[in-house]
């Protein structure tokens, strides 16, 4: 899966939560917590640029591209990557 999205950790560093952002950009806490942990094949560009716009961020603080071979040394924990080099 070389696609990571960092939302959580955004979202952390400005001190948001995932019921505040969802209703200030108008979609479900649900839809926002699919998208938050990687649950989702797609995300609209509408949403993500309503996210980019709410967080001040770019897409590419939200998204993340990471080559399959880097992936063997990067372990998910938490939502979050971690390198285990």
């Amino acid at each position: 899966m070389p696609i990571v999205l960092n939302l959580t950790q955004v979202m952390k560093e400005r001190g948001r939560s995932v019921n505040d952002v969802a209703e200030k950009i108008g979609i479900a806490v649900s839809n926002l917590s699919k998208i938050r942990t990687g649950k989702v094949k797609a995300i609209r560009f509408s949403t993500l640029a309503a996210l980019c716009k709410e967080l001040n961020c770019k897409p590419g603080d939200i998204i993340d591209y990471i080559d399959d071979d880097e992936m063997d040394g990067i372990e998910l924990i938490d939502d979050d990557f971690n390198y285990s080099e």
